[in-house]
């Protein structure tokens, strides 16, 4: 379970002021999977990050009683000048889980041959996404939070990451920011709407979309598409 205790979110930027969680208060129950859904700019990554811990609110806590992943397959917290093994066996200490395992299964998860023993920053764009996805998929989470998961890699590779993960789904909560609602409908049993920094929570998912496609706009001949 994860608990928003009155989380408020502020930016302040050249004297402008912009909320995108204000005074939130809410529970995503344990053993469901979440959408979090809302207009580009609404703060849906923000508030994916400060459920995940890697950015702090203003104001407010996030309460869990289990672990939580960091956003799924996100890259950017690896160090440039160590190695791929050498990022991942240093995620597996923070996390608390066996090293030498996780790096066996990150190296043959991703693919990488020989680049794994390389400088991170000498990856390509997908070589990182690969090795990001694989250290997600290598830990054991309570929850998953999954951030528009990108196509990685060619159609074998981008199978076997869907695979993996409906796996992980099948013993595990998420919590979800994607603009594919077949994705998010295969994915999720519920959903919340943010807008103007509130945030509304759905029971339903359908009751969920349908609200978030009224404030978007969507003609009633393209709801549900």
């Amino acid at each position: 379970m994860i608990v928003l205790d009155n989380l408020t979110k502020i930016y302040r930027r050249v004297g402008k002021k912009t909320v995108v969680a204000d005074n939130i208060s809410a529970v995503f129950p344990t053993g469901h999977s979440v959408a979090l859904l809302g207009r580009n700019g609404a703060g849906k990554s923000s508030l994916l990050r400060m459920i995940a811990g890697t950015m702090l609110p203003s104001s407010g806590r996030v309460l869990s009683d289990g672990t939580v992943s960091w956003p799924v397959g996100f890259a950017g917290s690896f160090h440039g000048e160590l190695t791929g093994a050498q990022n991942v066996r240093f995620v597996a200490r923070i996390y608390g889980v066996d090293t030498d395992q996780l790096v066996d299964y990150v190296g043959d998860f991703a693919e990488l041959g020989q680049n794994y023993h390389k400088p991170f920053a000498t990856y390509s764009s997908g070589m990182r996404a690969r090795l990001a996805m694989g250290t997600s998929m290598g830990i054991d989470f309570d929850t998953y939070l999954v951030d528009e998961v990108s196509s990685v890699g060619d159609a074998t590779f981008r199978q076997k990451s869907s695979i993996v993960f409906a796996d992980r789904m099948q013993n595990a909560s998420s919590v979800v920011v994607s603009h594919s609602m077949p994705f998010i409908r295969g994915l999720c049993t519920m959903g919340a709407v943010l807008e103007n920094g509130r945030l509304e929570v759905f029971d339903d998912l359908e009751d969920a979309i349908a609200h978030h496609e009224t404030l978007m706009g969507v003609p009633l001949s393209r709801k549900g598409a």
